[in-house]
């Protein structure tokens, strides 16, 4: 299986495992994602929720080769990103989260990362652009100029520096993300549930207001990329280990 789970007391550790493949979603781990969370939301006895990776990478994105499957039904894509979820959800990063993987931590609560750890959105180096809310939520998460770097660079950004810009809530040493992140799942479940749920729940609904109108221009541009030669040649590119020759149309 690519996702495995923990219970550990009122918290359950969602872990994507597929490391051979950088922990980039398929199908199969779509599927797998979408079933835990929607077992979290479900489940009265479970609290908070951490969602990490293996200990060298979080997650590389979309699978380029494989795909990554339908959107759920009650997750979107990945089975994550588009969630309406009434309970916490932790980020616990570990190596390089980049593309959909970085898509990810923006759909999460807070945000726990090793000092080894890196954020990134290189969709522009691959002729493509982030379209699993990268657009909106980074600059909702970051300063709207360090939002425009990831995405008009690709290049990525240092734990220690999320950290210092506020995105990153606490920092660990490698090797220890899962453990303080499982901290801070227990601190929240000292505090009433439901007060816990209604707080993120006014939270999420005021800052994201404008969330259907953020999907839609996304999808506007998404539209505009896909239907470039460039698209084609940075995939290509990608899957052939080669620079790209773009061409601008």
């Amino acid at each position: 299986m690519s996702v495995d789970l923990e219970r550990i007391d009122r918290t359950l550790v969602i872990r994507m495992n597929r490391p051979h493949k950088r922990n980039a979603i398929d199908a199969e781990m779509t599927a797998g994602l979408d079933r835990a969370l929607n077992d979290f939301e479900d489940d009265p006895d479970l609290w908070v929720a951490v969602l990490t990776g293996t200990d060298t990478v979080f997650s590389a994105g979309t699978d380029l080769a494989a795909g990554s499957g339908a959107p759920t039904e009650r997750g979107g894509p990945y089975g994550v990103v588009r969630r309406e979820r009434r309970k916490p959800l932790i980020a616990a990063v570990e190596g390089r989260a980049l593309g959909g993987g970085m898509e990810i931590v923006l759909a999460c609560d807070l945000v726990v990362a090793a000092h080894n750890s890196s954020f990134g959105l290189p969709e522009v180096s691959r002729g493509v652009i982030a379209t699993c809310g990268g657009l909106f939520r980074a600059r909702r998460a970051l300063p709207l100029n360090i939002a425009k770097e990831l995405l008009l660079t690709g290049e990525p950004l240092t734990a220690d520096r999320a950290w210092r810009l506020g995105f990153v809530n606490q920092l660990a040493d490698p090797g220890e993300v899962v453990d303080t992140a499982v901290e801070l799942a227990a601190r929240i479940c000292r505090n009433a549930p439901v007060s816990v749920r209604e707080s993120l729940t006014a939270l999420e609904q005021l800052n994201s207001a404008d969330d259907a109108e953020a999907w839609r221009v996304t999808e506007q541009a998404m539209a505009a990329t896909l239907s470039s030669d460039d698209t084609k040649e940075g995939i290509a590119a990608f899957l052939e280990r080669r620079e790209p020759r773009w061409t601008g149309k």
